[in-house]
């Protein structure tokens, strides 16, 4: 029986380190970023979509409500396209709920398991890759809608300040449908699910028309709206509030920026502990 002899070290090398915890987690991070980035260089179809999408909303909102929507002191296709940001980047948060859904069912997180990673690097790897998706949404969007007519009437600072809160708010949103694609038992279900959220956020909000013009109680939830908060702070980002529009009497709607800076970060504290808790139950079964 031959025993194996450890290879001296040469005398003034020093053993490899090992990356710390933080620069590991980031490794992580990267490495399942990057899985989802070359799923979509695979699957050509995801990107495809993502790009018809959003030029059929700003082609079907400014083409068929333009002429029937009056908005005093600005143009309908101003007034919109802020909207029409919301209402895509929100809907496109729904992607995160639909892939962690299909991973779970095709079996790929029991491949994580085995593997000595963090078990949130996944649910960032998979949030970062929708935000990726959600940008080119979104600069897809802002070139259609120059074509039909938007300006942005603002400082380029400001431009991508609202572009970034757009983006920002998409984010929080992927972690909460994230933590719904864990929670349901397919795929399928998930697309249910997160249209019975979004939709009364994006449709019961200033996105289409004025908060003003809604019959109570839909006005009052409008005015609450953090949809109608991210649309109007867009729109004083992007230039597109017409001068002497009056402001409502709420903080909320006084303070829109701010108001979806605080909800994000809440929505942030509460759903990534709650997504991570969620990961580490579905994969120890």
């Amino acid at each position: 029986m031959t025993g194996t002899t450890a290879t001296p070290r040469p005398p003034g090398v020093d053993a490899p380190q090992q990356p710390g915890a933080l620069a590991g987690w980031f490794n992580d991070g990267w490495i399942t970023t990057r899985r989802n980035l070359i799923k979509i260089k695979r699957v050509p179809d995801i990107l495809v979509f993502t790009t018809l999408q959003p030029i059929m909303f700003v082609l079907l909102f400014t083409y068929v409500y333009a002429g029937v929507i009056e908005i005093p002191g600005s143009t309908y296709v101003d007034f919109i396209m802020a909207g029409i940001f919301a209402q895509t980047v929100v809907f496109g948060s729904t992607y995160s709920g639909s892939a962690m859904a299909q991973d779970l069912k095709d079996g790929i997180i029991d491949r994580f398991r085995t593997l000595p990673m963090s078990p949130s690097a996944v649910l960032v790897g998979r949030t970062n890759g929708d935000l990726l998706i959600n940008s080119i949404s979104m600069v897809v969007m802002m070139v259609t809608g120059f074509i039909v007519g938007w300006r942005i009437h603002s400082s380029f600072l400001e431009a991508v300040a609202g572009v970034a809160l757009l983006l920002l708010f998409a984010y929080a949103l992927s972690w909460v449908m994230a933590l719904l694609g864990m929670m349901v038992r397919s795929p399928e279900v998930i697309n249910n699910v997160s249209f019975l959220i979004l939709f009364p956020l994006t449709f019961i909000s200033n996105a289409f028309v004025p908060a003003e013009s809604l019959p109570e109680p839909l006005r009052t939830f409008a005015l609450w709206n953090p949809v109608t908060a991210l649309v109007q702070a867009a729109r004083e980002l992007f230039g597109n509030v017409p001068p002497g529009t009056p402001v409502g009497d709420s903080w909320v709607q006084q303070n829109p920026a701010i108001a979806v800076l605080v909800g994000v970060t809440v929505i942030l504290l509460i759903f990534v502990p709650l997504a991570v808790r969620r990961f580490s139950q579905v994969t120890s079964r």
